[in-house]
């Protein structure tokens, strides 16, 4: 009669094809090129996590259910620069996710921007892996963040730290200009953005620029190929992002969802939009005005998807500067609701959870 196997021999064995795709530095892409048709068993997520919500596919069907989109073309001119700033203070309320159009960026820019992402990826393996690095590092290449913990996603990973000290001669060079030259334009619009924000809490315009939240931000560039089993598994797991804001740069294949009145909603791909989403650290310092929304990116049969992140933080350079929710927003009615932490804190905290949705502010 045969037997089933013990549950240390099956760790055992997980822990040997993680290590073997691990070895080959070569990531999901290299997966891909082996041809194979079924996913690797710890890429397999439970239902239970894929479903763990609804999906509401069309948003259009329900009124408080369109994802917002904010047109900045305006934004000099008195009347709609206050539109402008209402219209972010509601998303950022109720959704923690928003896009901009017309948001300065050339539409050129941002094709050659992906097309850069795309061009790392899809280079030889002998090439993308003296990248492939964990850890710290100004620039990293990766399969996933956490590859030995069960139901990973299906992507690879190319990070690179911009700001406050970038290091043109480490990025790839089949990327590195275009990266350089989209920083800066990015890095303005981050300053704007932050700048409504900070209107949107009744502050000065450079409240949260004089905080420092814009004092560093890297480029985290996911590669998504065409997944053989889309069902079993998730581009990336649910999670909220660690830092005070993050602009996200898409192609046109669909697979973002955002958790929004326990429905997932497909954010849907625009060529001139931006989508922009509030991190936990904002959400710490407004004293939860800003919301902090999960989010996920669901495996697809079709690829591949690319998406080009800047993730605006101060954990980019060494800080024992303690954050906590700002002063003048506080009152008898509205008391703080978080200790103070610095950023090395709260990233200890934020890495050591296995990322089901929980909020680690609240830990």
């Amino acid at each position: 009669m045969a037997t089933s196997p013990r549950k240390e021999e099956v760790n055992d064995d997980v822990a040997k094809a993680v290590k073997a795709l691990e070895d080959t530095k070569a990531g999901i892409q290299g997966l891909v090129h082996a041809g194979i048709d079924k996913l690797p068993p710890f890429f397999n997520v439970s239902p239970q996590v894929i479903h763990d919500h609804p999906t509401l596919t069309d948003p259009h069907l329900h009124t408080e259910f369109q994802f917002p989109v904010i047109d900045l073309k305006h934004i000099l001119d008195p009347a709609p620069h206050k539109e402008i700033v209402d219209k972010m203070r509601s998303a950022a309320e109720e959704w923690g996710f928003f896009q901009v159009i017309n948001h300065g960026i050339p539409q050129q820019l941002l094709k050659e921007a992906l097309d850069g992402v795309r061009r790392f990826n899809e280079q030889p393996r002998e090439v993308k892996m003296t990248y492939y690095a964990r850890g710290n590092g100004a620039v990293r290449y990766y399969t996933n963040y956490k590859l030995q913990t069960k139901g990973v996603g299906w992507r690879d990973t190319l990070a690179c730290v911009m700001a406050p000290n970038p290091v043109p001669d480490k990025y790839p060079f089949v990327c590195r200009d275009i990266f350089m030259e989209y920083s800066k334009h990015v890095q303005r619009l981050g300053e704007v953005i932050l700048g409504l924000l900070s209107e949107a809490l009744g502050l000065e315009s450079d409240h949260l620029k004089d905080l420092g939240c814009l004092e560093g931000y890297a480029f985290h560039c996911q590669y998504y190929p065409a997944c053989p089993e889309p069902d079993r598994t998730l581009g990336l797991m649910r999670h909220r992002d660690p830092d005070f804001l993050t602009i996200l740069l898409q192609n046109q294949i669909e697979g973002l969802q955002v958790l929004h009145r326990d429905y997932w909603v497909d954010v849907p791909p625009r060529e001139d939009a931006l989508i922009i989403n509030i991190g936990d650290l904002l959400q710490l310092i407004s004293n939860d005005k800003f919301k902090s929304a999960d989010h996920r990116v669901l495996a697809k049969s079709v690829g591949p998807r690319m998406s080009l992140a800047c993730l605006f933080t101060t954990d980019l350079q060494p800080s024992n500067k303690v954050y906590g929710p700002i002063e003048e927003l506080l009152s008898q009615n509205n008391p703080p609701l978080y200790k103070g932490t610095s950023i090395p804190n709260y990233l200890k905290t934020y890495v050591s959870q296995p990322g089901n949705g929980l909020s680690v502010l609240k830990l």
